[in-house]
């Protein structure tokens, strides 16, 4: 496998995770806990738009190192964003939609 392909799936991989970890847990970026009992979905969607640049940010280190970053226009990043939301969709579903017995 080469190393661009293995990049490609990992930068993949971790946006699945990343764009899913708001809705899987109560706690802040899955570390800090809140006084709270749960977490409000300003805080989710805030954590995800979060993730999104993190994720966005672990991308370019990836291009970069496999030779030169591209310039990008607003389309590579509205695409991306929406994206990243499509991915999110089974957390927000299991947290949002499904009825949860306690």
């Amino acid at each position: 496998m080469s190393s661009l392909n293995a990049s490609v799936w990992l930068v993949l991989a971790l946006a699945v995770v990343a764009a899913n970890l708001p809705f899987v847990n109560d706690r802040l970026l899955a570390v800090v806990p809140l006084r709270s009992a749960h977490k409000l979905l300003a805080v989710r969607l805030a954590e995800l738009v979060f993730l999104f640049f993190v994720v966005g940010a672990i991308g370019m280190l990836f291009e970069k190192r496999l030779g030169q970053n591209f310039p990008q226009g607003w389309e590579f990043y509205v695409v991306s964003g929406a994206l990243f939301v499509v991915l999110a969709f089974p957390g927000f579903t299991w947290r949002y939609l499904l009825k949860h017995r306690n």
